[in-house]
This record gives structure tokens, C-alpha cells and sequence, in this order.
């Protein structure tokens, strides 16, 4: 038993589909990967180790010889370069991401000359403290409007995606008012309060003056009850059955069919993630069933026996 020799987590889950096209299965479900180069079927350009996502829902049968190169030669460009930011020098790129499609900015790291050139912090006894590690800047990001596509968008697009989100202005009480894209449509923030609108396009369009005429109006709750579920996010990887959105008598909640959780008031429907709709499911899952308090019941008291005479 102790003579088994390493595993190769990697070869066990690795299917050949033809000679140059193997099945693969990641963290985020099965995947073709090519070992030779491919010609991208949209721009020309030649593609090297290309992947292409299975869809989910092709049956394992239906992924014949014939299917993969379909998909390897049909699927999207994982990443596009589209320029350079004039205000920052910093390049931006287009990428096919789990989630969607999106844009973000490449942030280089800093240089040994740079990193020597940071300043120097002393202790009180006047010993120099080791350098700190610097921080990583956060790149802006944006994702990609329905109409767009990652070889199609442009860098006055991608630039216009990652300013938002939008400030509008401010009430009369002195609240911001901002305008931005969510994971359900375009909408309105003003504090906890949002409110969706009609098109992407408007995001950039909406005025103050209409964005305040929404806000006049009574907030209606019911707008997406046709909707049911109120949102999918996909089987949770612990339970492996299908997160969903329901509206319940005490607010809308996340449920995977056996663990329930209330979506927290400080997050709006149109904010909610599928990461955070299972970190909540998860730390549900980990405080236990709720234990009720019961009351002990006490025995009845022992009456005593007279005293004899």
C-alpha cells in the first residue's frame, strides 16, 4: 500500500477528446484545452494552447470528436489588449471571465528601483525598520454591457466601464445619488435605496433631474415578483444543488433547497454575487441548526410529613 508513487491530480482529470484536444475538469467546471496552436475563427490570429468552456448544458455524450473542435474553434478570445489609458499610461484589457465578460487595467509592479527609493521608518531607538511589503494597487474593472463583446468593445468603452460608478449629485437632504450596472440591469443608488432603470445605454445619459423624478416615486417591491426565482447563481459547491433568490414573507432569501439565508439589508438584489450568496450559505452551514431554548421543568416540591406529636 505504501508503493502507490505520486498521483498526477492533473492526468486523472484530463479526458483526450482527439489527439490535440483533451477534456479537462477545473475549479469552475470542465474545460477543452488544445496542445497545438489554433487559428481564432473571428479574428484570424493564431491562438496558442487555446481553451474553450463546456457548455453546461451538453450532455457528456453529446462532446464528440466533432463538437470540441466546434467549440475550440467558436470560443471567445480569453483575453484582448485594447490600449493604453492617456491619463494613467496604464494598459487596458478585455477578458472572458467566469462570470462575463469585463475590462480592467494592468497595474505593473513596482521597480527594484522604486521599491529601494521608498523611504525609511525607524524604530524609537533609531534602528531602521525593515521595508514594508507595498501595496498592490486595486485595477479598476467594468463589466461589458450586453451589446459588447470582448473582440468587439473598444478603449473609449472599456475607459467609459471602469469610471462607474457614476455620481449624478445630490439630493435635497444632501444624499449622493449614483448610477451604475449590476448583475440584474442597470440602476440607481442613493444609500441603501436602489432603483433599477431601463437600458445600459441610459447609465451614461440619465440626468439628476429624472433620476430624482424615480426616487419621488414609491419604491415597488413587487416589480420582479413575476420573476421566480428573483435570481440563479448556480450549483453551490458544497451541497451541489442550485443557489437561488426567493422572495419570503420576511424579505427576499438565498437557499440552496436546504440551508436558508436572509439577503442582508445593507445589500440590494441588484448587488448580490454568486460568491457571496454561497460565503453567506456557507457561514449558515457553519453556525448549525438553530437550537431552541427549552425550559427545564422542575420537579414538584416534596411536601412534608407532619411532626408527631
Amino acid at each position: 500500500m505504501n508503493n502507490l508513487g505520486e498521483i498526477d491530480a492533473r492526468e486523472i482529470n484530463s479526458i483526450p477528446i482527439t489527439d490535440e484536444i483533451t477534456l479537462r475538469v477545473g475549479k469552475f467546471g470542465p474545460y477543452l484545452e488544445s496542445s497545438t496552436a489554433t487559428v481564432d475563427a473571428k479574428t484570424g490570429e493564431i491562438v496558442e494552447n487555446s481553451r474553450a468552456n463546456v457548455p453546461e448544458d451538453l450532455a457528456p455524450d453529446e462532446l464528440t470528436a466533432a463538437k470540441a473542435i466546434e467549440l475550440m474553434e467558436t470560443a471567445a478570445p480569453e483575453e484582448r489588449v485594447l490600449g493604453d489609458d492617456p491619463h494613467t499610461g496604464h494598459s487596458v484589457v478585455a477578458k472572458n471571465g467566469r462570470y462575463g465578460a469585463y475590462v480592467t487595467e494592468v497595474i505593473p509592479e513596482m521597480t527594484e528601483e522604486q521599491l529601494a527609493n521608498q523611504p525609511v521608518e525607524y524604530y524609537k531607538n533609531g534602528k531602521p525598520k525593515p521595508p514594508k511589503k507595498p501595496v498592490k494597487a486595486k485595477p479598476r474593472t467594468g463589466s461589458l454591457f450586453a451589446s459588447m463583446t470582448v473582440d468587439s468593445v473598444t478603449l473609449d468603452e472599456a475607459l467609459q466601464l471602469m469610471s462607474l460608478p457614476r455620481a449624478l449629485g445630490e439630493d435635497a437632504e444632501g444624499n449622493l445619488i449614483t448610477v451604475q450596472n449590476g448583475r440584474f440591469g442597470p440602476y440607481l443608488k442613493k444609500g441603501t435605496d436602489s432603483r433599477s432603470i431601463g437600458t445600459e445605454d441610459e447609465i451614461f445619459t440619465i440626468t439628476l433631474e429624472q433620476a430624482l423624478e424615480i426616487y419621488s416615486q414609491p419604491k415597488q417591491r413587487g416589480a420582479r415578483a413575476a420573476v421566480v426565482p428573483l435570481a440563479e447563481f448556480g450549483p453551490d459547491p458544497v451541497s451541489e444543488k442550485n443557489i437561488v433568490v426567493k422572495e419570503g414573507r420576511f424579505g427576499p432569501y438565498i437557499t440552496d433547497g436546504i440551508t436558508n439565508i436572509t439577503v442582508p439589508r445593507s445589500t440590494s438584489l441588484e448587488e448580490l454575487t454568486r460568491e457571496q450568496a454561497i460565503e453567506l450559505l456557507a457561514e449558515k452551514r457553519a453556525k448549525g441548526p438553530v437550537k431552541r431554548a427549552t425550559t427545564a421543568r422542575k420537579a414538584p416540591a416534596k411536601r412534608k410529613a407532619p411532626a408527631k406529636k
